[in-house]
C-alpha cells in the first residue's frame, strides 16, 4: 500500500502531522517538540540519527536536520572540514557540515513548498530516508579521516563507492 493512501486530504493536513504519521508507520521514536516542529531517531546502517524536521509557514519550507555525534581531534578537523566540502561537492540535495561546538556532524536540508504546495508522504519519505543515506554513505569516510589518518581524496572514494551488479 502506498503511504499517500493513508491521507485522504493531504492538502489540509499540516507538514508535521505528514512527519508524525510516518514515524508512527516506520515505529520511529520521536517527540513533537511543537506543533511546528518534530524530532526523531531513526537508525541507519552505522548510527541512530537524530532527525529534525521543522516547518517555517512564513518561509513555506520544511526544513531537516540530521546529526551524529562525533569528535574528531583538534589536528584532524581540518582534513575533517577538506572532507565534507568534498562530500558536498558530490551530493545534489542537502549539504553536510560540522558543529564543532556541539561536536555534531549534521546533514541540512530544506523542502521549499511555496505557493501553497504541499508536500506528500512519500516525497516526506524520501526526504528521510535520503538523510539517512547520505550519512550513512558518509560515515565510512568521516571515520577513515578522522581515526585512520587517511587524506580527504582516499576517504572520499570510501564515500561514494557504490557496488555494482547482483550478488
Amino acid at each position: 500500500m502506498a503511504l499517500s493512501e493513508d491521507f485522504l486530504q493531504t492538502e489540509d493536513l499540516h507538514p508535521i502531522d505528514i512527519v508524525e504519521s510516518l514515524a508512527e508507520h516506520h515505529e520511529w521514536d520521536f517527540d513533537r517538540v511543537t506543533d511546528d516542529q518534530i524530532a526523531m531517531s531513526v537508525e541507519g546502517q552505522w548510527r541512530t540519527y537524530s532527525i529534525t524536521l521543522a516547518w517555517s509557514a512564513l518561509d513555506e519550507t520544511l526544513r531537516l536536520i540530521s546529526t551524529f555525534e562525533m569528535d574528531p581531534p583538534a589536528e584532524r578537523e581540518a582534513a575533517l572540514y577538506d572532507l565534507l566540502n568534498r562530500a558536498n561537492d558530490q551530493v545534489w540535495t542537502g549539504a553536510f557540515t560540522f558543529w564543532a561546538e556541539q561536536r555534531l556532524m549534521v546533514w541540512r536540508y530544506g523542502l521549499v513548498l511555496s505557493g501553497g504546495h504541499v508536500a506528500g508522504p512519500e516525497q516526506i519519505d524520501r526526504l528521510v530516508g535520503s538523510a539517512v543515506a547520505a550519512g550513512g554513505r558518509l560515515y565510512p569516510a568521516v571515520q577513515l579521516a578522522r581515526r585512520g589518518g587517511e587524506s580527504p581524496e582516499a576517504a572520499m572514494n570510501v564515500a561514494i563507492a557504490e557496488a555494482y551488479g547482483r550478488a
